[in-house]
């Protein structure tokens, strides 16, 4: 009976999409202003006046756009307990953003209105779309096994016991409702453990005979509890564990890459994949068609979007578009306002739009990580994709990678540069020349740009191949204490320190 009222109710859903699909612009307008209202009293409501009605384009006016950097001073009181900054009461959880490896972490507010208007609206959204495309899965029949991180004191509160700072996982996880409690495993006590090696060990034996449905988590990472789940179970088939798997709900990094080495994991033609766009900042979109890696913006989620054309990045006051204004095809950085406090904030990822009615988008990368060193804008899709298809043609798969400029060396390269891939494969490929090559062409046709620098090798040399021994990358973020969670590798960076970094661990 419980199966069936879970069902019912996230069912119920189907209903709101199909509304603000339907309804974009409408259902931003009215969220835009239930925001301005809710935050009118706080002190950044009072200096811009949000009690005064104002428009979109007289909100765009009067809010500066904001990085992490610009907005930390109001975020620091906010971490520091002070209430009514930029958000109504006081904020007692934040998410450590894990969206790069940089040393100094940024923490994100979550309140209650954007765990429960956001995180677990659209987790209830993505379980209706679920049910309905996979009905056979029966997911709500068994559990959904999901990985995250942990979470601690807050840094400038060590003796509030009930602020907190953690993984946007682990916030959620923490916080869950008590009807999505019940078809998760494993049970917090080890889904929240920080050592990681322990995490992943003692999970793998509770899972061992569960009735696990649905995978959620952050495909690098489930690679590695799904081997310790075989080796567990003596077997190479995770069916055999699990014979009722039959979706995997994933997100933080790009599938394509890890696409063949999942079917190789779970060998079944009945296995389904499910992208979900769900950042330290918010829950943006997730995959709404089964048949499609588009994404669906989430509309009626407690954020309300803005977006900046490429000329308008790094930009002193930068003049961003509202929905109605974008444009298919082209990149935009994301700017976003929240029920969590964040007004006109850049999150740092660039996105596309590949449909304006119903308004869906893919990921393109971030605005810091990308190869531009020698004028060829190779952005984290391209990459994504190159790799993907040279996986395809030399039968492999990929574990992990990073990709950075190779800089003139001498008289004799004066004129040109290069990139190197540092790439660890599950098997390397037999012919490590022909997996280059492919990589070097899917670049050319993707990018004209890096296509025009690669012409008769004038400005830009074929890529080099450096394969990462077994494990290294794991390594290289263990000693940066980032093992686990959604921690990952950035995928691409114009500056050779952090892959130099990484080819020294051993």
């Amino acid at each position: 009976m419980l199966d069936s009222i879970l069902t019912w109710a996230v069912q119920r859903r189907l209903a709101s999409i199909e509304h603000f699909r339907q309804h974009p612009h409408e259902v931003q307008r009215r969220l835009h202003q239930s925001l301005l209202h809710t935050a009118r009293h706080t002190e950044v409501g009072r200096q811009y006046g949000f009690a005064d009605n104002i428009s979109g384009r007289e909100f765009a006016e009067r809010v500066p756009v904001s990085s992490y950097e610009e907005l930390y001073p109001l975020l620091e009181r906010v971490l520091q307990g002070e209430a009514d900054v930029l958000w109504p009461g006081r904020v007692q959880w934040f998410a450590k953003s894990s969206g790069t490896t940089n040393a100094r972490s940024k923490f994100i507010p979550v309140t209650r209105e954007s765990l429960h208007d956001g995180h677990y609206r659209a987790g209830r959204d993505m379980t209706a779309l679920a049910t309905m495309h996979y009905p056979e899965v029966q997911i709500l029949a068994g559990k959904t096994l999901s990985l995250g991180g942990t979470h601690g004191p807050n840094p400038l509160r060590p003796h509030d016991a009930a602020s907190r700072v953690g993984d946007v996982s682990a916030v959620i996880m923490q916080n869950l409702p008590a009807w999505a409690e019940y078809v998760r495993t494993p049970p917090l006590e080890l889904a929240l453990l920080d050592e990681w090696e322990e995490k992943i060990e003692r999970i793998a034996r509770h899972v061992l005979h569960a009735d696990v449905r649905v995978l959620a988590g952050v495909p690098t990472w489930m690679i590695v509890l799904l081997r310790r789940v075989m080796e567990l179970a003596g077997t190479d088939n995770i069916l055999d564990v699990w014979p009722r798997l039959g979706l995997f709900l994933h997100g933080a990094v790009a599938f394509g890459p890890y696409r063949a080495l999942f079917r190789q994991l779970i060998p079944s033609a009945h296995m389904h994949y499910q992208e979900v766009y769900n950042a330290s900042e918010g829950y943006l979109a997730l995959q709404d068609e089964p048949n499609s890696e588009d994404l669906l913006l989430l509309l009626d989620h407690g954020i309300y979007y803005e977006f900046l054309p490429a000329d308008q990045w790094d930009v002193p006051a930068p003049r961003a578009v509202p929905l109605e204004a974008v444009e298919l095809g082209k990149r935009y950085a994301v700017v976003i306002s929240t029920n969590a406090g964040l007004w006109r904030y850049k999150i740092g990822d660039t996105v596309r739009f590949t449909s304006l009615a119903p308004y869906r988008i893919r990921i393109t990368g971030r605005t810091k990580h990308f190869l531009n060193a020698f004028g060829e804008e190779v952005v984290i899709e391209n990459a994504e994709a190159a790799v993907a298809a040279a996986c395809q043609a030399t039968n492999t798969t990929v574990r992990d990678f990073t990709a950075a400029p190779i800089y003139f060396t001498g008289a004799a390269d004066n004129s040109r540069g290069g990139h190197q891939w540092l790439i660890e494969f599950t098997q390397p490929p037999q012919d490590p020349a022909h997996f280059t090559a492919v990589l070097d062409d899917t670049l050319r046709q993707l990018n004209s740009d890096y296509d025009a620098k690669r012409h008769r090798d004038l400005a830009l040399l074929p890529p080099v191949l450096t394969v990462a021994a077994p494990g290294q990358f794991e390594r290289w973020l263990a000693r940066r204490g980032k093992l686990g969670g959604q921690h990952k590798v950035p995928r691409l960076s114009n500056s050779r320190d952090m892959l130099d970094e990484i080819l020294t661990v051993t």
